[in-house]
This record gives structure tokens, sequence and C-alpha cells, in this order.
């Protein structure tokens, strides 16, 4: 016959914390205890800076370095005609890219992008995911201007027409 095995269960009323819980404790309060007696006869860790009498650093700090624009033909206009061409070619290629990836879904196909996959069950969602990529182009543009990246402003711009080009391409090439 076997023994009947029954679940181990705590006394009503002791409410003492269970053996495992109390171990902890005793270990928890016996290690900050050593910690705290280790830290008072440690007068290391109140040093906090230099001694009274020691010598000067042999090394001094630098000054900070200061760098300015390489020239002043740098400086220029946000809207000036080359970002206005660009954010231009942009937004047509956006709209081109929104054109065939449209009339693809519409005659079965699927998009391939999976950030833009969402958004491409709808027309009205799929115009909002391609004026939204305008939108931020825009003004990814204009944080690289107002932060001085005059280089990186231009090339998010080409980056985009980049990509919504060959899009278009794969898009017009797979109907």
């Amino acid at each position: 016959m076997e023994p009947e095995l029954r679940p181990h269960k705590r006394p009503a009323g002791l409410g003492r914390a269970p053996m495992a819980s109390r171990k902890f404790s005793q270990w928890l309060r016996s290690s900050t205890l050593m910690v705290l007696a280790a830290g008072a006869l440690c007068p290391a860790l109140f040093a906090q800076g230099l001694l009274p009498d020691a010598p000067a650093p042999a090394v001094e700090p630098a000054s900070p370095i200061v760098f300015a624009p390489a020239s002043a033909t740098e400086q220029h206009r946000f809207w000036d005609a080359r970002n206005c061409a660009l954010f231009a070619a942009s937004a047509a290629l956006n709209g081109a890219d929104f054109a065939v990836t449209r009339a693809n879904l519409q005659s079965g196909g699927e998009e391939l992008n999976p950030l833009v996959r969402p958004f491409g069950r709808s027309t009205a969602g799929l115009a909002v995911n391609f004026a939204g990529e305008t939108a931020g182009v825009i003004g990814l543009t204009y944080f690289f201007h107002k932060t001085g990246h005059h280089r990186l402003e231009r090339i998010v711009s080409l980056v985009n027409i980049g990509g919504s080009a060959g899009a278009v391409a794969y898009g017009l090439a797979h109907r």
C-alpha cells in the first residue's frame, strides 16, 4: 500500500513566513551588515577629491574645440531652388509609387514592404502612407538643415527619390 501524499499546509493563525523566505531574509540582513561594516572600515570609500597637499595635475584640461562651417556658401535658405526641386521630385515619385502600388494591389498583387503592408488594405490608408513618407522626408531634411548638416539635408531627398524610383520600376515590371 502506497503512503498517502498530502500537500503541506501551514497551520492556521501562526502567521510565520515559510522556511525559504526566512532564510532569504536572514541572508539579506547579514549581507547588508557586512557591506555596511566594510564601508565603515574602508576610509578610501570616502575619498571624493584631491588630497589637501597633493601636487597640481601634470596634464592641463584642453579648451573645447569649436567647429565653424567651412565656408559661407554652405549656408542657404531651407526653401531654396535645389530643395524645392528635390521635394517636388520626391513628391512626384511618391505619387507614382502610390499609383503603381494601388493598381498592383487591386489586380491581385501583394505589398512586399512589411512596413507599408498594413496601410495597403485600403486606398485611403495607402495614400496616407505615401503622404506621410513625403512629409517625413521634408521634416528630416529640415532637421538636418537646422542642425547644419547640409549634405545630409540633400542626401535624404536623394535616397527617397532613388527608393521610390526603384519601387515604381519594380512595380511596373511586375504587373
